[in-house]
């Protein structure tokens, strides 16, 4: 797998995801600006609401430039085994259930899901739970993770 395509897929998500993000805000805005929409009364608050979601998305599409702008500066490296697994990982785990999932270790952006060479690749970012697990483990060592009352068990097979 070439982690630099897999990069150039995150940042055209992103961008589909600012794309609407911007959209959601124009519309807000106009929402909460529009003619029609001027509280009449104390509980006519429909222009006020709109307002709020405008902000809201305006911190949504500003939190998604960011993310952009920290994959565009992400250097993937390939792995090195002296140092373990590091941010721009390519990692491969198998479950106590021979379940096998390909993860990317990024900059943001987790919960991104993108397909490289016919396999499914979960974005993670260093902040999730299981990236800082992984991170300083080698091939064929074992990662576990707390997630509710479930302790879940990983054994690394293979990292790019």
């Amino acid at each position: 797998m070439d982690k630099f395509l897999l990069q150039q897929q995150v940042l055209e998500r992103l961008a589909e995801d600012l794309l609407q993000a911007e959209q959601a805000v124009r519309a807000a805005h106009e929402t909460a600006t529009h003619e029609e929409n001027i509280a009449e009364n104390k509980y006519d608050t429909l222009g006020l609401e709109a307002a709020y979601l405008a902000t809201g998305q305006a911190r949504r599409a500003e939190a998604i430039r960011q993310a952009m702008t920290n994959w565009r500066r992400f250097r993937p490296r390939p792995y090195d085994a002296i140092k373990g697994i590091q941010l721009g990982s390519l990692v491969c785990l198998v479950d106590s259930d021979d379940k096998q999932q390909q993860l990317f270790l990024g900059p943001d952006g987790g919960s991104m899901k993108l397909v490289s060479d016919a396999q499914l690749v979960q974005v993670i970012s260093s902040e999730a739970p299981l990236a800082r697990a992984l991170l300083g483990k080698c091939e064929g060592d074992e990662v576990s993770i707390q997630v509710a009352p479930i302790r879940q068990q990983f054994e690394v097979l293979r990292v790019l």
